[in-house]
């Protein structure tokens, strides 16, 4: 596998939503507990909207300055679905491509790569959750309705297990290059992100 900077920064932003992943599972299964439940919630609602935005980002990573410019949207907190149109507008095929691998019928072809139907979080969703987690890192109106934090937590738990399914086994098209990439999240031999590079037959 040789190395290039462009996915390398990519491959670094998954091993950082793994990272995250794995707080917000911990803290799911309550393998981490914090003093004041309503943390725990909270925690895990900065985690995902961070997962989030990383997810936006990163077919980014391939231009810094584009990449920063765009961060810096998230960080002033403006739309996302305003910034994604904008990320689509520079990288048309910037969201992941959930996929599964199937055996190949075609003669020296070992696996066809075949796209996901159902299961994964969508560009929309994608958008409703991050809105959703940043209502309620706010402090909140005493005389409100207030928070329901148990469904708040089940809200959490399949919003992660989408994204995990949307990143599982993946295609990506970074910005400006010609080839995509598949990724795994973890393969049987070690627990880390590995990248197989596609491109165009020369004939």
């Amino acid at each position: 596998m040789t190395h290039t900077p462009d996915i390398d920064a990519y491959v670094s932003i998954m091993e950082e939503i793994k990272r995250r992943t794995n707080v917000v599972h911990s803290l799911l299964s309550q393998k981490i507990t914090l003093v004041y439940p309503a943390t725990q919630i909270e925690t895990m609602a900065l985690q995902i909207r961070m997962i989030l935005e990383l997810i936006a980002l990163a077919s980014l990573s391939a231009n810094k300055s584009l990449f920063e410019e765009n961060a810096k949207k998230f960080n002033k907190h403006w739309h996302p679905g305003d910034i994604l149109k904008d990320i689509e507008s520079i990288n048309p095929s910037f969201f992941p491509e959930p996929i599964k691998e199937v055996p190949s019928k075609t003669p020296g072809v070992v696996n066809d790569l075949v796209a996901l139907k159902d299961g994964y979080i969508t560009k929309e969703e994608l958008i409703e959750a991050h809105g959703r987690c940043g209502n309620i890192l706010h402090a909140q109106n005493p005389y409100g309705k207030g928070i329901d934090y148990d469904e708040f937590r089940k809200s959490i738990e399949s919003s992660i297990a989408k994204v995990v399914c949307l990143l599982n086994c993946h295609k990506i098209h970074l910005v400006n290059q010609p080839n995509f990439y598949l990724i795994h999240m973890k393969e049987d031999q070690d627990d880390r992100v590995h990248y197989y590079t596609f491109g165009p037959v020369n004939s």
